[in-house]
């Protein structure tokens, strides 16, 4: 490449930039950045909206779940109270009929 060729592309690069940085920075380019900017925000918020609906989703489904959880214990331990009174019921008759063969 020649020296003018080089120095050409070297100014014209130069020129380029300047002109889009005087661009970037000008009313309008502000306004569709400002616009830009506002939409992404709204979108953030439908999103945190749509984040906050599905938290309360799941924190109403594990309360149900201890709810369900919590039942099923309560049931668990008043057939453990049937099966032992059961138990002592059949070992107080073994008791009576060794003491009725006395």
């Amino acid at each position: 490449m020649s020296r003018w060729k080089a120095v050409g592309t070297l100014l014209g690069g130069v020129l380029l930039g300047t002109a889009g940085v005087k661009i970037l920075s000008s009313k309008d380019a502000k306004k569709v950045y400002t616009h830009a900017t506002a939409a992404v925000l709204r979108g953030a918020d439908c999103v945190m909206e749509t984040v906050n609906t599905v938290k309360e989703n799941c924190d109403d489904i594990k309360a149900d779940a201890e709810d369900i959880n919590e039942v099923r214990r309560q049931e668990e331990r008043e057939q453990e109270i049937e099966d032992a009174k059961a138990v002592i019921a059949e070992a107080e008759e073994k008791i009576a009929e060794l003491e009725a063969q006395k």
